[in-house]
């Protein structure tokens, strides 16, 4: 039996987690879980609990935990069989410990990028809206300037990607990391990496990886006990 897998990355807005996740999953043929695009497909289905998530999405407020979970986790339960990175999730300690009651994870990567990068990828950043789909105008810029390459429609600039709000962001976002990595460094998975580059990065989480996924592989969905 092929050895299973389980991986979740972790950094602030605008770090490039998505990026990283897509090369890793291509390079390592990982299925990538990305909680932004569930999100997106399950306010655009309606369900349940995208109708949860639009009213918060709609005030501008953080998707709470408990709707986190329930959307999140059944996803999960249906890749039993499977090897897979995860982006955006979980994003707090009691998201992670409804992760570690489904199963174990192998390997945590957090992501620490210089607050100037920062700041100059999320003032570049622009989104198309209807499917997360990203651009940045300094290395990845679409083809009509302020058009998505895909379907033509208007690209937006979120008011948290600007200059003035990422400092508080930044500020969330370190309160509520905190926990969730002194839980998966008491785990002995977690793995700091540092940089401005995706090219500058990939070499040690290149041979950080390989050297996990030749290890003891996880245990399929086992129950474990929350600390």
């Amino acid at each position: 039996m092929a050895k299973l897998f389980r991986a979740a990355i972790m950094g602030p807005p605008g770090s490039g987690k998505g990026t990283i996740c897509k090369r890793i999953a291509q390079s390592f043929d990982l299925q990538y879980i990305s909680s932004g695009h569930y999100l997106r497909e399950s306010i655009a289905a309606n369900t349940e609990a995208g109708v949860l998530v639009r009213s918060y999405v709609e005030r501008s407020m953080m998707v709470p935990d408990h709707v986190m979970t329930r959307l999140m986790l059944p996803r999960l339960e249906q890749l039993i069989g499977q090897s897979w990175l995860l982006d955006g999730f979980p994003r707090t300690l009691s998201q992670a410990r409804a992760l570690n009651s489904l199963c174990q994870l192998d390997l945590v990567i957090s992501l620490n990028i210089p607050y100037e990068t920062l700041r100059e990828r999320l003032s570049d950043r622009w989104v198309h809206a209807a499917s997360g789909r990203v651009y940045n105008m300094g290395f990845n810029p679409p083809q009509v300037k302020g058009m998505d390459d895909v379907t033509g429609e208007a690209l937006i600039q979120h008011d948290d990607d600007k200059p003035e709000a990422l400092l508080s962001r930044l500020r969330y976002y370190k309160d509520v990391a905190k926990p969730v990595m002194d839980l998966y460094k008491s785990q002995g998975i977690l793995h700091a990496v540092s940089g401005t580059e995706t090219d500058s990065i990939w070499p040690y989480i290149n041979s950080l990886i390989s050297a996990k996924m030749h290890m003891q592989p996880s245990d399929a969905f086992q129950t474990q006990t929350p600390p």
